[in-house]
Formats: structure tokens, sequence, C-alpha cells
């Protein structure tokens, strides 16, 4: 992949995982969904009181991505974030996608018949982890297995 569309979409989560809602966890996480012509969404975590009423980020940029260009257009997602401490978003651990989340990637490669990138980074975005969404979710169930 090419390190300027990386570290542009490393950049772009990184900006939404600042925008996050997450006053619970304190644990902020950004998205970056980018398109075949190159546009790209963003979205980012939010909580809510009622825990399992909270979105995650990746969930939350594919739903803008399929109001702005459609899930089958989809080549690449770049996820990043971590703990908030002291008004910025630290932590150097790799955040990968979780498994409903990785799910939901594997939904729109099926639509897209692609393997889409998926590009995992810390908050700093110093630490990088690249993987296609077969690899993230290997045996994964889609929408291909369903009847018409």
């Amino acid at each position: 992949m090419d390190d300027n569309i990386r570290d542009r979409l490393i950049a772009l989560a990184r900006e939404a995982a600042a925008k996050a809602h997450a006053p619970y966890s304190r644990f902020h996480v950004g998205c970056a969904v980018m398109a075949e012509d190159g546009s790209v969404v963003t979205g980012a975590n939010m909580e809510n009181a009622c825990y399992r009423l909270g979105l995650c980020a990746e969930q939350s940029a594919l739903t803008a991505a399929q109001h702005a260009f459609g899930l089958a257009r989809i080549t690449h997602v770049a996820v990043a974030g971590g703990p908030k401490a002291g008004g910025t978003i630290a932590g150097e651990d790799i955040i990968t996608p979780c498994g409903g989340c990785r799910q939901a990637i594997a939904e729109a490669a099926s639509l897209s018949r692609r393997d889409i990138v998926v590009i995992s980074a810390s908050a700093t975005g110093d630490e990088v982890l690249e993987m296609t969404i077969s690899q993230l979710l290997p045996a994964g169930f889609g929408a291909d297995v369903l009847p018409d």
C-alpha cells in the first residue's frame, strides 16, 4: 500500500478519535473509510450511559460510508485510538476492530467483492498493523452464503 495513503488514513482516524464521545471508558477510537475514488469519511465511538447502546467508531464510519458512496466501494478502513489521558489521546498499543466490527467490514467486503485492507494503528500512529479483513476474520460468515 502507498505510504501516503496509509499515513493520510491514520491521521484522519486519529483526528476522528479526538472527537469521540467516551466519558465512561475514556477510550477514544476513530475510523477512516476510503472508497475506490479516494473519498474518505470518518467516524468515532459514541458511548452511552446504557453501555450496550454505544456505537463503535468502525460502525459509525461504515454508516457514513454507506451514505456517502456505498459499502460496495470501500477499499480501506483505518482504525486508531486509545485511552484519553490529560486531554490527549494516548497509548502505544495497536487498536484493531472488535469482532462485531470485523463482521461489519466483512459485509462491505462481500458487497464489494474485494478483500478490504484494514489498517490498525496506535493512538500516536507510530505503531501500525496492516491486514486484510479475511486475515482478521478467517472463515467469516457473509452475505454470500445467504439465499438470494
